[in-house]
């Protein structure tokens, strides 16, 4: 794997050193973000186990399959999960109910809830059951309500409830959070928690029906869609984090048993939608109109997370700024939607 600018994708030595030989389980690593963190814990010479379900598509871990194990183990089974779990020695919980965007978050509260619990449960037990050094939960900024302060400070994650189009989500990612403090005080674990805000980048959902903001103009835009069609007011803004800026912090937050958090993963820069599309298009090199479809929903209004925890006790900063992480991400679905034989 080729290193981005400045050694985007680069860990810090601390970091290599703690995870060096030691046995580590990515749940979700087959998938966007988790495949680029199995990637970086292979150069850090960890020895990484990745569970997978029978049809679960491993292409992303193409790069790295002869260095790492895969394990055929569906994690709503517990006691498959238990198995697996014996000797390891650092859990990294990526794995996580499909979301896609606003409008099938709030198609599907209940099913987001359940199967993100579920599948939890069964992991942060078994890692308990056979004391595992350490279990990172990674959260999300889902957890925080609709009206915040901004930026948006770790404090605020259990206030009022989460914002309302993402709240089957956001609420399990928060009792993804409680209980396994709980098991932390109540059976000594140690546990870590990170909020990462808005990834986007290579990998990412681009090719199903409903995704995420990002994949979700890209496609559109390289369809031909014209005018492009931003939800709501366009003045709904984000702070998008790049993939490898993600990962990185999760390792981070992995390697340091001193800290439990939360901490947010988030880079500075907040942009509104509208921009966002304009931004993409700019990108692009099309020639082409962005237009608002003001029935449809803005979601939170302004979701910009404060990293000041973050740096302080982890020394993590977002390295990729949006527009390049933008450039990278276009190209990467040009060349996938190739690949893919993806028409037009």
């Amino acid at each position: 794997m080729q290193l981005g600018p400045k050694g985007t994708e680069a860990v810090e030595p601390w970091v290599s050193d703690y995870y060096q030989s030691k046995k580590v389980i990515v749940t979700g690593g087959a998938g966007f973000i988790g495949s680029h963190v199995v990637e970086m814990l292979v150069k850090t010479g960890a020895r990484v186990t990745v569970p997978v379900r029978p049809t679960t598509d491993t292409a992303f871990l193409a790069s790295v399959r002869p260095d790492i194990e895969v394990v055929e183990c569906d994690l709503f089974e517990p006691e498959k999960v238990a198995s697996l779990m014996k000797h390891q020695e650092v859990v990294l919980h990526l794995a996580a109910a499909k979301g896609g965007g606003i409008a099938h978050s709030m198609e599907h509260h209940g099913s987001l809830f359940r199967d993100n619990m579920l599948s939890f449960i069964h992991v942060l037990d078994a890692a308990r059951r056979h004391s595992a050094a350490k279990f990172l939960v990674v959260s999300s900024a889902c957890v925080y309500p609709r009206e915040v302060q901004i930026p948006i400070v770790e404090e605020d994650g259990f206030k009022d409830v989460p914002e309302p189009t993402n709240a089957g989500y956001g609420w399990s990612k928060r009792m993804e959070e409680y209980l396994a403090i709980a098991y932390a005080d109540e059976y000594a674990m140690n546990v870590g928690i990170v909020r990462p805000f808005n990834a986007y980048g290579p990998r990412d959902d681009f090719f199903r029906a409903k995704n995420h903001v990002i994949p979700g103009l890209i496609t559109r835009l390289f369809r031909g869609e014209n005018p492009l069609v931003v939800w709501g007011t366009g003045r709904q803004t984000r702070s998008f984090l790049y993939v490898t800026d993600f990962a990185r912090g999760v390792l981070m937050a992995g390697a340091r048993t001193d800290v439990r958090g939360p901490l947010n993963l988030c880079s500075e820069e907040e942009i509104s939608i509208g921009k966002l599309a304009q931004t993409i298009v700019a990108i692009s090199g099309m020639s082409v109109e962005v237009t608002l479809d003001l029935s449809k929903p803005d979601g939170q209004p302004r979701r910009a997370g404060n990293g000041r925890q973050a740096k302080e006790t982890i020394a993590f900063e977002a390295r990729v700024p949006l527009v390049e992480g933008l450039k990278k991400t276009i190209g990467w679905y040009r060349l996938e939607k190739d690949r893919r034989h993806v028409s037009p």
